[in-house]
């Protein structure tokens, strides 16, 4: 039987006081009263539309390129191989700024910043006569992709109560997917060009219902704003809410890790544990490969025996890993993460649950340095599969790349199985606390 983690006590981290709220006022808490938390998320995860859309923006561009009649924008394999790449060192810088940005500007900031390189680098796509602005606007809305990619799942697993997290820590992963399926979708009617230029409107719209959100709670508790972070909370949970307990329980744990991590703090396995965790996770969904399958979809298509042509079959694989998403979405907070990392695909498992698991077993006192991080690692992985993926596919053929996949799959599923915590139905102060104070029950 698993044992109450309310007001359980550890060596040193007292999880909650000892007076906890009744059941009747733990519903009011955590019940989703309020539709304002939705439409937070709702802004946010725009930013993760965009990164979706760019992300496979090179699927139908680049064999309309290799085939262009202008000498300054004709691809070589090589030039498209880099054209494709070069999305994912972007995104890795973008990964390394958040490092410094989540905790500097605070989560909602920083998602709003990446509106400027991704806005900046569309444009320079659109108005391409050169190779190098093609480079660049890939480069820069990689950047934006990277920032967003950090930022975004932390802002929601802190804005939302537990009895929602699940689902909507699955929305960044799902609008990412239905920002794919759209550049699929407008690839089979718009040419090259008037695709990036359909890129600029989520970002214009992101920045202005971002505008009028507030920030996490958590990050205004981290700074001194109290005030602030008890109005951004009311407003969350709405003007009907009880939230003295909550806002009590957030303030508590801010207090407790009022610093930043020191490195004699990060040598502490309630540290390091966690950010390795996610780190490998996040190595091992890369590995997976499914960020060069999905910037080279179409020429992968192109050159297998497929009978619809490769603009439909990639629309028709955007379509099923939306409706993936969303199955994962609506039964991540019923089933549990470990088990829909163990019977399901990417699309239900690995593609969602890696970054809400991020953004719910990092620290708060390392979460904006090593979310930032665990972006880094994981493009920089995603650059060296997707520049290589072409030279392998061309010299030893399509089905070596997916051996290694599938290895990497099946060795995914033992460190699920050793490694991974069950975080269903926790809050964010409770995950940290088994982190403390080793409680295995916890895990079951």
């Amino acid at each position: 039987m698993q044992e109450p983690l309310l007001g359980a006590e550890g060596p040193d981290y007292d999880t909650f006081p000892e007076k906890s709220p009744s059941p009747g006022e733990r519903t009011r808490v955590g019940a989703p009263q309020n539709k304002r938390v939705f439409l937070a998320t709702f802004a946010a995860v725009l930013g993760n539309f965009s990164f979706g859309y760019a992300l496979v923006y090179t699927s139908p561009v680049i064999p309309a390129l290799e085939h262009s009649l202008d000498p300054d924008l004709s691809l070589t394999k090589t030039q498209a191989s880099w054209f494709g790449s070069i999305f994912t060192l972007g995104a890795a810088a973008g990964g390394l700024s958040a490092m410094v940005l989540n905790d500097l500007l605070g989560r909602k900031l920083s998602i709003m910043f990446s509106a400027v390189p991704s806005a900046a680098g569309y444009a320079l796509m659109a108005g391409a006569h050169g190779f190098w602005m093609l480079l660049l606007g890939r480069t820069l809305t990689g950047f934006a992709g990277g920032l967003t990619a950090a930022c975004i799942p932390v802002y929601v697993s802190e804005i939302a109560t537990p009895s929602v997290r699940g689902a909507l820590g699955a929305t960044p992963q799902l609008m990412a997917v239905f920002g794919s399926l759209s550049l699929y979708a407008l690839g089979l009617l718009l040419p090259w060009r008037w695709l990036a230029v359909a890129g600029e409107g989520p970002v214009l719209i992101m920045i202005l219902l971002l505008s009028f959100m507030p920030n996490s709670p958590r990050f205004l508790l981290s700074r001194g704003r109290d005030t602030e972070a008890l109005r951004a909370l009311a407003w969350l949970r709405g003007a009907d809410t009880d939230i003295r307990w909550e806002f009590q329980q957030i303030q508590d744990n801010v207090r407790r890790q009022s610093t930043h991590m020191s490195w004699a703090e990060a040598r502490n396995p309630h540290m390091y544990r966690p950010i390795l965790i996610a780190l490998l996770m996040r190595f091992l969904q890369q590995l997976m490969g499914i960020t060069p399958i999905l910037v080279y979809l179409q020429p992968i298509f192109e050159s297998t025996a497929v009978l619809l042509p490769p603009k439909d079959d990639a629309a028709i694989v955007g379509a099923v890993r939306l409706f993936s998403v969303l199955i994962a979405a609506l039964t991540m907070d019923l089933a549990g993460r470990k088990v829909l990392l163990f019977i399901s695909g990417y699309a239900m498992g690995w593609g969602p649950i890696t970054w809400l698991l991020m953004s719910e077993i990092l620290p708060l006192q390392a979460r904006g340095v090593a979310s930032g991080l665990c972006v880094l690692v994981s493009w920089l992985t995603a650059f060296a599969l997707t520049k290589s993926f072409l030279l392998v596919v061309n010299a030893f053929g399509l089905h070596v790349p997916f051996f290694f996949f599938t290895a990497i799959c099946l060795a995914s599923l033992v460190f699920t199985g050793c490694c991974v915590p069950e975080t269903k139905g926790r809050s964010l102060e409770q995950i940290e606390s088994f982190f403390r104070t080793g409680r295995r029950s916890f895990l079951h």
